[in-house]
């Protein structure tokens, strides 16, 4: 069964979640709502893309619809999601990715509309959030608005899971150094002036006592094993663009970390804050419209 998606806000997140979900078959999305882009402009901004490149499909309109690859995309242009008529669309999962309407009470305007459920493309203060790889058996189908966490959260807290399981994490400090955004200008060294690609800095102290060698070697298990396709691992000379376009949620950097004492430890991960965690947004939807019994 196809998940049919809605995609409200086509920015950054809104186009690259639609370049992800070209790639799932049981995914489509259907309609699309941005009061602030038209037609014409989306054509443009989903084909050439300065960070992740031109797009390598068909793009283009008819009698008022994005075309991509030859499917027709409902576009809608309603400044409140309680007016965007999702069911006429067909969509019943609505990724709302304008970084407005983050709370339960916001988002469930897109259920009047017609929706079944709300996956936020951002941290949220009240709704359920849930990171691929780390929480998702917490999930209810009673749910109507969840988050998909930040993309931060969702390079830590796989790294953070991993070393708590193996090791145990008695208290830690994290530092991102991320790149800027639309929203979020260069204004010192943990906010860095490169388009895409950011840094986690997990210290940690461990109640279990571990060699470097061994948190590697549980890192690197852990990338092949439970964790493959949302942890990687890496031991070669990298630096961020080498990142752009990383599919995984968090890729360890074995160099660049290090360990004080068996129990002191500094861990580095690397992340695509736009083109991995758009990813992970499909996959969580797909997920819960499985729970859900819609796929």
């Amino acid at each position: 069964m196809v998940v049919k998606v809605g995609i409200n806000g086509f920015g950054r997140i809104g186009r690259i979640v639609l370049r992800n979900a070209l790639d799932y078959p049981e995914v489509q999305v259907v309609a699309i709502n941005d009061p602030f882009i038209d037609l014409d402009y989306m054509v443009y901004m989903f084909k050439y893309d300065s960070t992740h490149g031109r797009f390598k499909g068909e793009v283009s309109t008819k009698d008022g619809k994005l075309i991509i690859n030859g499917n027709a995309i409902s576009v809608h242009g309603e400044r409140d999601p309680a007016n965007i008529k999702w069911g006429e669309d067909g969509a019943d999962y609505i990724v709302e990715s304008t970084g407005v309407f983050t709370t339960v009470d916001k988002a469930s305007a897109h259920l009047k509309g017609g929706a079944k459920k709300v996956i936020i493309s951002a941290p949220s203060a009240d709704a359920p959030m849930f990171v691929c790889g780390v929480n998702l058996d917490a999930y209810d189908s009673k749910y109507t608005v969840i988050s998909n966490a930040s993309c931060t959260t969702n390079c830590l807290a796989p790294l953070a899971k991993v070393i708590n399981d193996k090791f145990g994490i008695v208290e830690g400090l994290m530092t991102t150094v991320h790149a800027t955004t639309a929203t979020q200008k260069t204004v010192d060294a943990f906010r860095v002036p490169t388009s895409d690609v950011s840094v986690v800095d997990l210290v940690a102290r461990l109640e279990k006592g571990a060699s470097y060698d061994e948190i590697k070697k549980a890192l690197k298990e852990a990338s092949e094993g439970e964790y493959k396709g949302i942890l990687a691992y890496t031991d070669e000379d990298v630096v961020s663009t080498d990142f752009v376009g990383e599919p995984h949620s968090s890729i360890f950097d074995a160099k660049a970390g290090i360990a004080l004492n068996a129990n002191f430890v500094k861990l580095v991960a690397w992340y695509d804050n736009e083109w991995g965690y758009s990813k992970r947004v499909v996959d969580l939807l797909i997920y819960v419209a499985k729970k859900d019994g819609n796929a």
